[in-house]
């Protein structure tokens, strides 16, 4: 098996008519971006398109070049509209082709009820690695910095355990969160004096409708625990008499 890549940023091609007309939900997304920061990942670019051949290939060449990885989902099957396989070919200007290793496992699996329509479940790009670990037996198409994972959302999930296993951020991150029942507009004064004194810590604020437990939550996220416990404290220190509610 190969060693874990160090990474710094990622991106990700949802693609999938049925996403952009409504009629499925996306899930893939908050489940990729919650392993890739548990992994030191940041995810810096989510682009959703559509089952059409040149506006995928078109976005992966410019998100392969900008990020050190891309994970695509959906558009992997034997279908029409499953033309993923044949996007990142075309992205890296080489052909699709019936991968020998992918058919032998097909015609296992399907054995005498194998034919021409599973086909395209065997394409890869040429040059393509074929990535596959003991707990995920079918092999993942990885081609130079792009992931081609598939758009169903249990069978996504296994194949994020292979990412997990392959890949290695550059920074892991430790968060904290602070809650308050002060409204954004108050906590704007007091959030940027933070931001000014600690840039390097990632500052978010969340406001909660019609909650009782807290209206605000202020997130942290540090590359380090002192950098984070400091601007912590020094957030706390600046909230008034009956703040906050509550760190978690």
């Amino acid at each position: 098996m190969s060693a874990p890549r160090v990474v710094r940023e990622a991106a990700a091609l949802v693609i999938g008519d049925e996403l952009l007309s409504g009629k499925i939900r996306d899930e893939n997304i908050y489940e990729l971006a919650r392993l890739l920061r548990s992994l030191g990942v940041v995810l810096r670019r989510v682009v959703m398109v559509g089952d059409d051949l040149e506006t995928i290939s078109d976005e992966l060449r410019a998100l392969s070049a900008r990020y050190d990885l891309v994970f695509t989902s959906g558009g992997v099957g034997p279908t029409h509209d499953d033309i993923t396989v044949d996007a990142v070919a075309r992205a890296f200007d080489v052909a699709a082709a019936v991968h020998p290793e992918l058919e032998a496992l097909l015609r296992a699996a399907y054995g005498a009820r194998y034919h021409a329509g599973f086909e395209r479940m065997a394409l890869a790009p040429v040059g393509a690695e074929l990535f596959r670990t003991e707990e995920v037996p079918w092999p993942t198409i990885i081609m130079q910095n792009v992931w081609v994972l598939p758009g169903v959302p249990e069978v996504f999930r296994m194949k994020l355990r292979q990412v997990a296993s392959r890949v290695e951020g550059a920074r892991q991150f430790v968060t904290r969160a602070v809650l308050t029942r002060m409204d954004e507009g108050d906590l704007k004064p007091l959030l940027d004096e933070v931001v000014a004194r600690f840039p390097e810590v990632q500052v978010g604020s969340y406001p909660r409708w019609r909650s009782e437990e807290y209206k605000t939550k202020i997130t942290f996220d540090a590359a380090t625990e002192a950098a984070l416990e400091e601007a912590v404290a020094a957030f706390l220190q600046l909230l008034p008499e009956g703040e906050p509610q509550g760190v978690v």
